[in-house]
């Protein structure tokens, strides 16, 4: 009999308006390697408003093991939660609809989990990009001059890690940490990783679990992107009261600094102070001087890997990753002292700007 010929699995997931990605989502969960498993897929759709519904009805209609139910929440946490809820299966896998998984990944991920005895496995951060921007986008995301060497972004790096590409899980594990934190409009990965890891349990990464990811398009798109993991990795901190990782705080070091330096060297200039001036502007102009050559020189190794055509767009999308971040990590401090007791409700303002 096949080991895997009684095991009850769930696919889950949420969404919201993913018009261009649902069809390429669904086709890749329909060429997905199920046989022997008791399976159903549910969905979350968070109230769209561009056709993702529609399609996703319509799908549902014509395969009865996916269901689609509403996220009135309209946020990932919240959609997951109640995907997890209505879940049968023992185990439960976390999908992304802007991801591509090898046909196998539904398989590879319940072997592992089983085999390791890990708490959590999941494979590494691979992605696919179809234009130049994407290309140079992807590039730099595999490199550890913007990620400070996260092992899940290594697609070859196999062991223990501290969090893990979406998961997939026993559904008694998810049920004892609590779920996701629907308080999160990001990061809600990365925060029930830290939970899993500070209660005693344990992430395996298999690169043989292989999914592609399909980055941002454009520049703006990533600085949106990366300024909302920023803020949000601040209520993260705010919760547990320590860093899941010191390199989570390093970009808002760097445009904290960046920011204060010529702030203080504009006071002491206006002030007479010529002595301090003199120091400030120098200081600034070697922060400056040095930011740029490990740019430049971190720009051409992800453009000798990736392609040189990259390398003109690489500078730029590095100073995005980095700035990003760090303003959206300061704005998360500014914001957690001027209103220490916000709970970030759905109608915040801040929830609605980074959702």
């Amino acid at each position: 009999m096949n080991e895997n010929q009684e095991i009850q699995i769930s696919i889950v997931s949420a969404c919201r308006n993913e018009v261009f990605h649902i069809t390429s989502f669904l086709q890749s969960i329909e060429q997905q390697d199920l046989d022997g498993f008791t399976w159903e897929v549910i969905i979350a759709d968070g109230l769209s408003t561009d056709g993702t519904r529609e399609l996703l009805d319509q799908y549902s209609a014509a395969h009865p093991n996916v269901i689609v139910i509403p996220n009135p929440g309209r946020i990932v946490s919240t959609g997951l939660n109640k995907a997890i809820r209505a879940a049968r299966g023992e185990i439960v896998l976390r999908l992304d609809a802007h991801t591509h998984y090898a046909p196998d990944y539904v398989r590879r991920c319940v072997e592992t989990l089983r085999h390791t005895g890990a708490d959590n496995v999941g494979g590494p951060a691979r992605t696919r990009a179809t234009c130049p921007v994407q290309q140079a986008i992807a590039a730099a995301y595999h490199s550890r001059f913007s990620t400070g060497g996260a092992r899940f972004h290594n697609p070859g790096y196999e062991g223990w890690v501290d969090t893990v590409t979406y998961g997939c899980w026993r559904k008694e594990t998810l049920e004892r940490l609590g779920l996701f934190d629907e308080n999160l409009v990001r990061n809600q990965d990365d925060e029930l990783n830290l939970r899993l890891v500070r209660a005693g349990g344990k992430i395996w990464q298999n690169p043989e679990i292989i999914s592609w990811y399909s980055p941002r398009s454009t520049v703006f798109g990533l600085f949106q992107q990366y300024f909302q993991y920023g803020y949000w990795k601040v209520v993260v901190i705010r919760k547990h009261r320590l860093p899941g990782s010191w390199r989570h705080v390093v970009p808002a070091a760097f445009v904290g600094t960046n920011l204060l330096l010529p702030f203080l060297t504009a006071l002491f200039f206006a002030i007479g102070a010529t002595v301090n001036f003199d120091r400030l502007e120098m200081s600034w102009l070697a922060l400056t001087v040095c930011y740029a050559a490990a740019n430049l020189m971190a720009s051409i190794l992800a453009a000798r890997r990736s392609g040189w055509t990259t390398l003109l767009w690489l500078p730029p999308i590095f100073a995005a990753y980095h700035f990003s971040y760090g303003f959206g990590f300061l704005m998360g401090l500014f914001h957690s002292v001027a209103k220490p007791q916000e709970t970030y409700s759905q109608e915040s303002v801040l929830v609605r700007i980074t959702r």
